[in-house]
């Protein structure tokens, strides 16, 4: 049997590809199952995704009348209809975490954006609903923001799989590192799992837009290259933290695997493959649309390559370079960490309004 080149991504470079979206009509017209048959080996839902899949839906409105009959209140119905979805993922996923001896096959579920600021409210709802949804396979999105960050050691030390996203700056993804390491210490028996999120494009539309300000040929020739460089340096200190777990065993609950989020091309002029092929790496992730899912079965290059430790140095370099072109990566980070947690929480509230109206219709 023919390979294509999603499962080349697993097979070939030892990366995981997960679809980024879930939806009723991915499960019951049978597209996630065939997305699975195709390679995909795993999946992650946010706010976002859910408010399109609801708003632009009637297949919950049943539903949703019937949980509003029961006396049930917006955002309980929100739960629930989630948590269904959920479920029925989990178990489409679960043949893939029991062939993988549960390194993939995890469906992800993120707590309220609301709560962002919030890290008791955070870890009372992510204990909730790791109880409710009762899956091994299920992963709680906790974002990586100042407040939220230190709960992820509890949850991790209570086997409460963890994808911590929104993650934006080499220095909170050291912490979410160090709070993996310190909950599977040498000697320690925990499975629980947990994947760090990096996003990526975005990186790059927000770097890009000060570069363009600056107007120094220094800085535009630096356009499109931030993003896969500080995804590099990352993955330099997955190395520099998760190598020798991952040579003594590739499997190993000790591994928390880098997820490359966000890696659409929103630049039309860049490759509409840049932040795959750019990211090829050995315990990684890629979260990919499904339109990007489709490039890479198409035309997948086979020049493609896995990163090397000299990409690694390079990206250092690169990242200097942004930094003397006048560009505050720190300052990048926390504007784009902001606008993540805004626009989850914005999509959040126009879900639960949509909900709502659905509730008072016919």
């Amino acid at each position: 049997m023919t390979m294509n080149n999603l499962q080349k991504l697993h097979s070939v470079f030892d990366q995981s590809p997960w679809l980024d979206n879930l939806s009723r009509d991915l499960l019951e017209s049978g597209r996630l199952q065939q997305y699975v048959d195709d390679g995909i080996r795993g999946l992650t839902s946010n706010p976002t995704i859910l408010e399109n899949a609801i708003t632009h839906s009637s297949l919950y409105d049943d539903q949703i009348k019937w949980f509003a009959g029961e006396g049930k209140t917006i955002e309980e119905i929100y739960w629930s209809i989630v948590e269904q979805d959920i479920k029925a993922a989990t178990a489409l996923l679960r043949p893939v975490w029991d062939e993988s001896n549960g390194v993939d096959g995890y469906v992800s579920l993120e707590v309220s954006p609301n709560l962002a600021d919030d890290a008791d409210a955070t870890l009372k709802q992510a204990r909730r609903l790791w109880k409710e949804v009762d899956a091994p396979n299920l992963m709680i999105k906790v974002p990586a923001t100042d407040q939220c960050i230190p709960i992820i050691r509890t949850l991790l030390s209570e086997g409460i799989n963890v994808n911590v996203t929104l993650i934006f700056s080499i220095d909170h993804y050291k912490q979410i590192a160090e709070a993996h390491l310190a909950t599977h210490a040498l000697g320690m028996i925990n499975n629980a799992r947990s994947v760090a999120s990096f996003f990526i494009s975005r990186v790059d539309s927000e770097i890009d837009a000060r570069l363009d300000a600056i107007g120094t040929e220094q800085a535009l020739a630096l356009r499109g290259k931030a993003a896969l460089a500080q995804a590099r340096v990352a993955y330099g200190v997955f190395l520099d933290n998760f190598a020798k777990s991952s040579v003594l065993d590739g499997h190993s609950s000790a591994i928390q695997r880098l997820l490359w989020a966000s890696t659409s091309t929103k630049n039309k002029e860049y490759d509409d493959l840049l932040y795959v092929t750019g990211l090829l790496a050995p315990h990684t992730i890629n979260t990919l649309p499904e339109e990007t899912i489709g490039n890479i079965i198409d035309h997948l290059p086979d020049s493609a390559q896995s990163l090397t430790l000299q990409d690694i140095v390079d990206a250092k370099l690169t990242l200097d370079a942004i930094h003397a072109a006048g560009v505050d990566l720190d300052d990048v980070s926390h504007t784009l960490e902001s606008q993540g947690v805004k626009k989850f929480q914005d999509s959040f509230t126009s879900l639960l309004s949509a909900i709502e109206a659905k509730t008072k219709t016919n």
